[in-house]
Parts: structure tokens; C-alpha cells; sequence
């Protein structure tokens, strides 16, 4: 005689409600009930979206305060060189007193009486006329210090929003895949039921029973680890952005929708002008051609030029208080350096020139292979996307078949497990997919250096 068996419900979220056996429909309604209350009461909680995470890891992190400190100083040490243009004005008092003798003896006919006590003030100001160079490439090295330092704090939230993103899709892919586990609960919680009153009825044999049981133990087991994991990412997520955050706290954001990347991004983004990476290596070479001529500059001759007013006497009026205004002029020429140590730290600092230059040829090289990489791991993300969508379709499809089959007595209960394990699985690789795409798309953004477009206010505290 072919047994009979209640219809199923379908598997949740893609499967809906049909053909359902009225004596379950509450029983269902029930076990749909307690799971929402398990995971979808915490929507009532707190929630994250993904722009509000990264305001916070912003304005959370000590690499990006410290990249803004950084800059102070490179403001603090161009002022320093420009400072250097000025005249150097210095000040000197001196006061001689002789305790026992006078400092200067008597001399007959010119000072009767000698002297006991001597002071002296004076004043001068000296300004470096000609140095080679020094000077001015000195304070162009200062200046493009500034620059450097203001390219690596854009560099620093570049890698913070990167970061802040990796965790926090992380979070929404364990979330997802949390939200699958517990409709393959229900699933099973349900066929439990059934099967519990089938074996009643004496119209299966109890090893069923168990089958179902134990795929159900795995089932509650995994949801146990994800939950964990969930709780994990949570909190390694809170951390980084400087904000613990409760248990209950969900993301908003799920992995459902994407946008194919040939849509948002027609091609890979080579241009390099902008590019934060590549802007460091040429600093780096003009740093390097101004460190040469700032070297060069010690080979040449200086010349300055100077005043100094000095007012001198003496306290018991033995010598009368008199005023001396003098100039000054020097010239210093280090000849020895023309063939001795000066002239090897030139041909150093040449050498040096050379190094960066070379580098800029290869490490041009090594961001347009890391964007084409890149590039191609965003539109392979997105394939496996395609492709594991239509896998979940063929086991969502092959599980109804399986369920009507299991229903007409036309197959075992091993087929139709094993159909809502693959289906599982299936679920799972989806995740996974938009998961990746995800990633994918930051790492991209992050080597093209186009994460700061959503931050340019932020970045204009820079200038």
C-alpha cells in the first residue's frame, strides 16, 4: 500500500508555504515564530550600516591621528627652513670683575689707576648672502615633506576604510549564513514532526526517525558555531572601529543585491596620475634630486655679510663707556672638499638618484599588475556569483522534486536528506559568493586609490 505523507513547507527564505497538511500549519507557524524571535528580534536591537561604521573607525583611529600629527611636524620643519632666509640676530653680555687685582694692571700715562671690572653688551646680525643653493633647496625638501606626509595620512584612511569594510562584510556573511542555517532548522524541525507521526501511526520504521534526528543535531550544531562566529566578528569589528557594540547588534546591509562590474566599472582604472602609491615614488625621486643639490651646495663657496654694535666700559669709570658699530663680510671656500670627502657624497647622492628613478620603472610596474589583479578577482567574484545562483536554483528545484517524490512514496527519505544537505551546501556557496564580490570590490577600490571619494571632506583637513 503507498503511505501517504503530509506535504512539506518550503525551505525559507526561497521557498514558500504550499500544499501544506492543515494538522502542521500551526505547528509550522509556531517553529517560524520562535526562530524569528531567536534572530529576528534583534532587529529591534541596535543596528550597523556599513557608512556609519566607517565614520566611526575615522574618527576611532590612532594610524590616522598619528598621520595628521605627522603633518604638523612636516609644517613645523618647513617653517624651520624657511626661517632660514631671515637674518640670524644674536645678543651677548659679559661682566669681568677682578676680586684680589685689577684685570688690567696701571699704565703710566695712559691708565694711571688701572682696571677692576669690565663689561660689555652687544648686538649682531648675520645673513647668508650666497650658499649654492642650500638654502632654497633646503626649504623645497621641507615643503615636499608636507606633501609626503599629507599623501600617507590620505594613505592611512584609505587603509582604515579598507579594513573597517573587510571586517564588517565578514560580519554580514556570517550573519547571512546564520539566517540560512536556521531555515534549514525549521526545515528539519518540521520533518521531525512529521516523521515522529508517521513512526506513531506504524507507518515507518524507526531508523528514519533517527536519520532525521541526526541530521538535525548537525544542523543545531552548525547554528551554535555561526552564532559564535557572529558574536566573534561582531566584537573584532567593535574593536577596530572603537565601539563594543551588544550581541544583539545586526548589520543592515545583506548580500543580495550587486551591481555586475561591468556596470559600475566599464574597465580597470591604470591611470596612476592620482594614484596615491605612485605619487609616494615620485616624491621620492624629487626628494632624492634635492638631496643632491643640497649636497652639491657644500662643494660651492658662502658668502654672508653682517653688522655688530657693541658698548663696553667698565663699572668703577676707570674706563669710559664707548659705542663700536662694525660690518662684516666673509666668504668660505671648501677646497679640500673638491677632491676629498664632499666630492663622495655627491657622487652618493647621485648614485642614490639613480636607485629611485629605477624604482619608479618597476614599482609602475608592480600597482598596474596589482590592479589588473585586482580587476580580474572582482569579475571573477562576480561569476561565481552567477554560477552559484544557478546552482542554489538546480538544488531548490531538484529539493521540490524530491519532497513531491518522498510525498508519493516514489523515493526514500535518504534521497530527500541528502537533496536538503545539497541545498544547504548550495545556500552556503551563495553566500560565500556575494560575500567575496564584496571584498573584491573594496580591493579593488582600495589599489585604484578611489576609496577617499566618499571622504573627500574629510581629506580637504589635509590641505
Amino acid at each position: 500500500m503507498k503511505v501517504k505523507h503530509p506535504k512539506k513547507i518550503k525551505r525559507i527564505p526561497n521557498i514558500t508555504i504550499e500544499n501544506m497538511n492543515p494538522k502542521h500549519s500551526s505547528y509550522i507557524i509556531a517553529c517560524s515564530l520562535l526562530s524569528f524571535l531567536s534572530f529576528g528580534s534583534l532587529f529591534a536591537q541596535e543596528t550597523l550600516n556599513l557608512e556609519e561604521v566607517k565614520k566611526t573607525a575615522v574618527s576611532h583611529s590612532n594610524s590616522i591621528k598619528n598621520g595628521e600629527i605627522r603633518i604638523e611636524q612636516a609644517e613645523a620643519a618647513k617653517r624651520e627652513a624657511i626661517a632660514n632666509y631671515f637674518p640670524q640676530i644674536n645678543g651677548q653680555g659679559t661682566v669681568l670683575y677682578g676680586f684680589n687685582n685689577n684685570i688690567i694692571d696701571p699704565i703710566q700715562n695712559i691708565l694711571p689707576i688701572g682696571i677692576d671690572n669690565i663689561y660689555l653688551a652687544s648686538a649682531g646680525a648675520t645673513e647668508i648672502i650666497y650658499a649654492g643653493g642650500k638654502v632654497r633647496n633646503s626649504s623645497n625638501l621641507a615643503g615636499l615633506q608636507v606633501e609626503t606626509k599629507t599623501i600617507q595620512a590620505e594613505q592611512s584612511i584609505d587603509s582604515v576604510l579598507y579594513t573597517t569594510e573587510d571586517k564588517y562584510w565578514q560580519l554580514v556573511k556570517v550573519q547571512e549564513q546564520l539566517r540560512s542555517i536556521q531555515a534549514s532548522k525549521i526545515y528539519l524541525t518540521e520533518l521531525l514532526k512529521q516523521q515522529e507521526d508517521l513512526l506513531g501511526a506504524g507507518l515507518i520504521a524507526k531508523n528514519q526517525l533517527l536519520r532525521v534526528r541526526t541530521n538535525r543535531s548537525r544542523v543545531l550544531l552548525q547554528q551554535s558555531k555561526l552564532a559564535n562566529m557572529r558574536k566573534l566578528a561582531l566584537l573584532d569589528l567593535g574593536l577596530y572601529v572603537g565601539k563594543i557594540y551588544d550581541t544583539t547588534t545586526v548589520a543592515i546591509d545583506t548580500l543580495r543585491q550587486v551591481n555586475p562590474p561591468q556596470l559600475k566599472y566599464s574597465e580597470p582604472d591604470l591611470d596612476l596620475t592620482g594614484n596615491d602609491n605612485y605619487r609616494l615614488i615620485e616624491k621620492s625621486i624629487e626628494a632624492a634630486r634635492l638631496m643632491t643639490k643640497i649636497t652639491k651646495a657644500d662643494l660651492l663657496p658662502q658668502v654672508s655679510v653682517g653688522v655688530n654694535a657693541a658698548y663696553f666700559g667698565s663699572f668703577s669709570n676707570n674706563l669710559p663707556g664707548q659705542f663700536k658699530p662694525i660690518g662684516l663680510g666673509m666668504v668660505s671656500i671648501p677646497i679640500s672638499d673638491w677632491w676629498g670627502a664632499g666630492k663622495e657624497k655627491v657622487q652618493q647622492k647621485i648614485l642614490q638618484e639613480k636607485i629611485a628613478q629605477n624604482n619608479l620603472e618597476e614599482q609602475k610596474d608592480q600597482l598596474k599588475i596589482g590592479i589588473m589583479k585586482s580587476w580580474y578577482d572582482l569579475i571573477d567574484a562576480y561569476k561565481q556569483i552567477n554560477y552559484a545562483q544557478e546552482n542554489l536554483y538546480y538544488t531548490n528545484e531538484n529539493l521540490k522534486v524530491q519532497r513531491d517524490n518522498y510525498n508519493s512514496g516514489l523515493n526514500n527519505l535518504t534521497d530527500l536528506l541528502d537533496a536538503q544537505q545539497q541545498e544547504e551546501e548550495a545556500e552556503a556557496e551563495y553566500i560565500n559568493a556575494y560575500a567575496n564580490y564584496k571584498l573584491a570590490e573594496s580591493k579593488y577600490l582600495f589599489v585604484t586609490d578611489n576609496l577617499e571619494d566618499k571622504y573627500s571632506e574629510h581629506y580637504q583637513n589635509f590641505n
